[in-house]
């Protein structure tokens, strides 16, 4: 098989339509336009941050526009004849379509032998699962709780208490799940099979390379190209179990090894398209899958991002919740912004430009402001 070369400025393009910013924004966004994006990524990764906006509804607004959330809310929390999503752990905890949960559950399995998650909460799975099974029975009886409805004394900002990490447990190994969120976004819990509708749950397990190969096949059409630590990373799978998949992926001729200059080994998906040109404009959430990973972030654009919220902020560079700015095929700028609700305002703290950047790229940045200042229901200020 040989290798496909492609420039630096190709592998970008490739990777931008594969995460929809190579199609026109739609003059109205509705459901079937949200369906299609949460398609084409794959997932949506949740953040508790509120500064601006739960970072979950930011990646469907930078490729769509101004869309209605509640159209996202009733896929993940509403009732059940409306849900299509569920919560997991994937790029860390995620919004899923629900054809994704016969996937997961070798990592289910794994997380009920304890065998996967924090150290702190696989001992739920071995000396100490008696008191988690205690507290499932508790949600069979009871119904769905949160964490606050039956902790006993108050844990730190950080730190999560007895039964948060037994919930959290019992999350991870499938035997709960998300029935809803409050309006604090704090998750209420209940059993699977009360959430999970049962057309889902009676599918076939799929067996732990099977699901494997599936997970890094959709982590290379979200991505267009990428590199091997790439594809692992999407859903965050382990070094041996990923390069046994994309092996498999590569003899299969779904993955075409390429290469790039100033790239590692990377692999191309069979379908993915080179555009000419992509005429983009959107600000990216710092959990979007176009720069979650910053290494590839570099490669592709040139542009070192980090996300400050966790630096002092006296050593900060570019602000607190700083979103990159795409222009055209370009990361030009990075926005510092904050959703004043109290207020009604949208605050653009900074404006951070990358050198060269052009006047229509300002312009840009004009209008791209006003349409989240509009989606959000905000007057804009400075």
């Amino acid at each position: 098989m040989g290798i496909v070369r492609l420039t630096p400025s190709e592998a970008r393009r490739v990777a931008l339509a594969a995460q929809g910013f190579h199609a026109a924004r739609p003059a109205t966004a509705g459901p079937r336009h949200l369906a299609a994006t949460i398609d084409r990524l794959g997932l949506h990764q949740i953040d508790s941050v509120n500064v601006l906006v739960r970072a979950h509804y930011l990646p469907a607004f930078s490729r769509l526009g101004a869309y209605d959330t509640a159209l996202l809310d009733r896929r993940a929390w509403g009732p059940k004849r409306d849900r299509r999503l569920f919560e997991y752990w994937a790029h860390e905890c995620s919004l899923l379509p629900l054809s994704l949960h016969p996937l997961l559950r070798w990592r289910m399995a794994r997380a009920d032998r304890g065998e996967a998650g924090y150290r702190a909460m696989r001992t739920f799975a071995t000396e100490r699962r008696p008191e988690a099974m205690a507290l499932l029975a508790r949600l069979r009886d009871e119904g769905p709780l949160s964490a606050s409805d039956i902790q006993t004394g108050r844990a730190g900002w950080w730190a999560w208490s007895e039964p948060k990490r037994m919930l959290e447990w019992l999350f991870y190994a499938g035997h709960v799940t998300t029935a809803t969120r409050r309006r604090s976004f704090e998750r209420v819990y209940d059993l699977t099979e009360r959430v999970i509708p049962p057309d889902i749950l009676s599918l076939p397990d799929v067996p732990e390379a099977e699901a494997q190969a599936q997970l890094v096949a959709l982590s290379a059409r979200a991505l267009g190209l990428a590199t091997a630590s790439e594809l692992r990373d999407y859903f965050r799978l382990d070094a041996p179990d990923a390069a046994a998949a994309i092996a498999r992926l590569v003899e299969e001729g779904l993955l075409l090894p390429a290469e790039v200059p100033g790239w590692p080994p990377a692999y191309l998906h069979r379908d993915a398209t080179i555009p000419r040109r992509v005429s983009a404009r959107a600000l990216l959430a710092p959990f979007d899958p176009l720069v979650w990973e910053r290494a590839r972030t570099e490669r592709l654009f040139g542009f070192r991002y980090r996300i400050e919220i966790y630096t002092p902020a006296a050593q900060r560079q570019y602000g607190y919740y700083v979103l990159p700015f795409l222009f055209g095929e370009e990361l030009v700028g990075r926005v510092d912004l904050k959703a004043d609700r109290a207020g009604g305002r949208l605050i653009v703290h900074a404006v951070h430009w990358e050198p060269g950047v052009v006047e229509e790229a300002r312009e840009a940045l004009g209008v791209e402001l006003g349409v989240l200042a509009g989606w959000l229901e905000l007057a804009m200020t400075n």
